[in-house]
């Protein structure tokens, strides 16, 4: 860690509960820089919060990386600290929320479970292991802890690991499962640009597609949309299929909510819209 270290925060807390956390690791670590890189992740969803921290990791100064979205808070699941290949060090519970994001930073290189009692508050309550674990670990690794003091090893391949789905590619046709809706209302899709190109052929934007999915009340829909390169490459209200800047396929409405006009349906299929 560099004479200034680093910490970052992502949870599903809200504003109030994450400044808890924050507070925690400044009391501890007062030297350290604490960033909150999102307090709004929508209330217990691990993809959510998984593959923003994959995406937005990247772009922080290496440091150790809080992510909670812990809808197992006090069961059996395991909070844990993971090593990385870049150097980082990502705190967290044992479900899945810190292995994408580990494997875009290198790769885990060790991961321990936080057992010590003297890395924890003195009192750890049930259902806030955000502030009573999570960020005194993190504050202490912020202040050169080696991750090993915090409590036993875990192997990697222990660690659990989430089902994300993956696309159906085929001649003509692209079966994309939704991921997660953003705060825009806009549906992140299991499926990028590639996936696309190999199911459809070469698309220039503005070319049209034809969107399927089955409704709330499971009856079948169809659409057709554009595939374009920004949220104005179609009129407002307008539907449009974009690669997001993770690289991932979404689907949004300029100035609008997807989620208000298609629902929440587990996946989307396209196929040309040319006839």
């Amino acid at each position: 860690m560099s004479d200034r270290p680093f910490v970052s925060l992502t949870t599903d807390f809200g504003t109030a509960y994450t400044a808890i956390c924050a507070g925690v690791v400044h009391r501890l670590a007062p030297e350290a820089t604490v960033l909150v890189l999102d307090d709004d992740v929508t209330p217990y969803a691990v993809v959510e919060g998984a593959l923003l921290l994959r995406q937005g990791l990247l772009y922080l100064p290496v440091g150790v990386h809080v992510g909670v979205v812990d809808p197992g808070v006090g069961t059996a699941r395991r909070p844990v600290a993971i090593a990385t290949g870049r150097g980082d060090v990502l705190v967290g519970p044992d479900n899945g929320l810190l292995i994408p994001a580990a494997d875009e930073l290198g790769g885990v290189t060790r991961a321990h479970v936080l057992e010590d009692p003297a890395y924890r508050l003195p009192n750890v309550s049930t259902s806030f292991h955000g502030r009573d674990i999570f960020s005194p670990a993190a504050a202490h690794l912020a202040r050169g802890l080696d991750v090993a003091a915090l409590g036993p090893s875990a192997e990697p391949e222990t660690l659990v690991r989430l089902p994300l789905p993956d696309p159906v590619v085929s001649a003509g046709r692209l079966d994309a499962p939704v991921l997660y809706a953003d705060r825009f209302g806009s549906l992140i899709l299991a499926a990028d640009r590639d996936d696309l190109v190999t199911a459809l052929g070469t698309l220039q934007y503005g070319d049209p597609l034809e969107l399927g999915w089955t409704d709330a009340d499971g009856a079948p829909r169809t659409e057709r949309l554009a595939f374009a390169a920004t949220y104005g490459g179609v009129a407002e209200g307008g539907a449009l299929v974009w690669v997001d800047s993770s690289g991932l396929l979404g689907v949004a409405v300029n100035q609008g909510s997807a989620v208000a006009r298609f629902g929440r349906p587990a996946s989307f299929v396209f196929r040309t819209g040319v006839t």
